[in-house]
């Protein structure tokens, strides 16, 4: 008997040695691709991101951006198509930062399996020049941007990105959609100033030991609860096991901020139901965890059928996607704040309405 103690001793000894290797191993791993897309994104200015060869990225390179720029192959692409619209537009630009992480994803929806790294935050310059259909302010502008990257063999393979181009023309004073019902702000980052989790130098002194996933669990149990919506009652999802009730959802142009579980479904869950009570959520290319947060992409992440009308908008009532990407923050085993961005522009035309074409003759505020 003692004999075989001393095995399974042994056993489980190798086994949390082997264990703890393995976890080095895969986060050695996000911090080196957070430390890549730090270096080549972050801490490099947009204008010397036009500079460059792309050396930081694979030669089989692919981007998907939000309408109108969409699919792109390799990084020159990427530069024209993207990088210098975007620069041509704005002076002095630069980037604000306010979430920042990153995680691995099998891959079981749609591919994508590998280390993602994610961003959320402003370009911020004056917006001098007309981007993609929306005529320029002159003024001081922030341009919000989600971003999400993927990595192997230390360079960055493939790119999800969506810049919220409908709060951009409600800057200007031009609508492309009407007044949101939610709050339509400067969106925040989290309220405790949490949300960038990477410091440079963070491979070589190596403070992230471990990484847990409770946010990222509890995120996927909110999902299931969406697909259980049974066509009638907000309350069959049952979100009150998932969300604080004090919750802060920070939703794109169109839509806008809103607080309480009561008002995410008053802004944002009772409409979007009533325009696509069909849909179906969870397609994935990416989802991902590093405690307290999560982040999940989609392209398309919803598909569904367009049966009523939306944000002002008639139904088309044929099959329709919606790109969309979400950040989370979990506090006391809820979730507490939601960041959202969509590309409104890709699903509307779906509907049969070029919401950019109209902007130049849009409302003025």
């Amino acid at each position: 008997m003692a004999c075989e103690i001393s095995r399974t001793a042994r056993f489980l000894h190798t086994y949390a040695k082997i264990e703890a290797m393995l976890n080095a191993i895969y986060l050695s791993g996000i911090q080196a691709a957070k430390a890549l897309v730090w270096k080549s994104i972050v801490q490099r200015s947009w204008s010397d991101q036009l500079k460059g060869q792309g050396s930081d990225y694979s030669q089989d390179f692919a981007a998907t951006v939000c309408h109108p720029v969409n699919e792109l192959a390799g990084y020159s692409q990427y530069q024209a198509k993207f990088l210098t619209p975007i620069a041509n537009s704005f002076t002095d630009l630069e980037r604000r930062v306010d979430l920042f992480f990153a995680g691995h994803w099998d891959g079981r929806c749609c591919g994508g399996a590998g280390i993602w790294v994610t961003l959320h935050g402003h370009l911020v310059g004056r917006f001098s020049k007309p981007l993609w259909g929306i005529e320029p302010s002159d003024k001081l502008t922030y341009l919000r941007i989600g971003e999400f990257y993927r990595v192997d063999q230390d360079q960055i393979v493939e790119a999800r990105v969506i810049v919220d181009l409908v709060d951009l023309a409600r800057q200007t004073g031009k609508r492309i959609l009407p007044i949101a019902s939610g709050l339509e702000h400067l969106v925040p980052g989290p309220a405790n100033r949490s949300g960038i989790l990477y410091s440079p130098g963070a491979i070589a002194s190596n403070p992230l030991h471990k990484q847990s996933f409770e946010c990222l669990a509890l995120v996927e149990r909110m999902i299931g609860g969406l697909g259980r919506f049974d066509g009638d009652s907000l309350k069959s999802m049952g979100m009150r096991d998932y969300w604080d009730p004090m919750m802060m959802w920070y939703g794109p142009g169109g839509i806008g901020t809103t607080r309480t579980i009561e008002g995410f479904e008053e802004h944002h869950q009772r409409p979007f139901l009533h325009a696509i009570p069909d849909r179906k959520g969870g397609n994935h290319r990416a989802r991902i965890g590093e405690d307290p947060f999560a982040a999940s992409t989609g392209w398309p992440s919803i598909h569904a059928t367009s049966q009523g009308d939306y944000l002002g908008i008639a139904a088309s009532h044929r099959p329709v996607t919606m790109r969309v990407m979400d950040w989370w923050f979990m506090d006391h085993h809820l979730l507490k704040e939601n960041w959202v961005l969509i590309d409104f522009p890709d699903f509307f035309i779906q509907l049969g309405v070029d919401i950019l074409s109209a902007c130049p003759a849009g409302k003025t505020e």
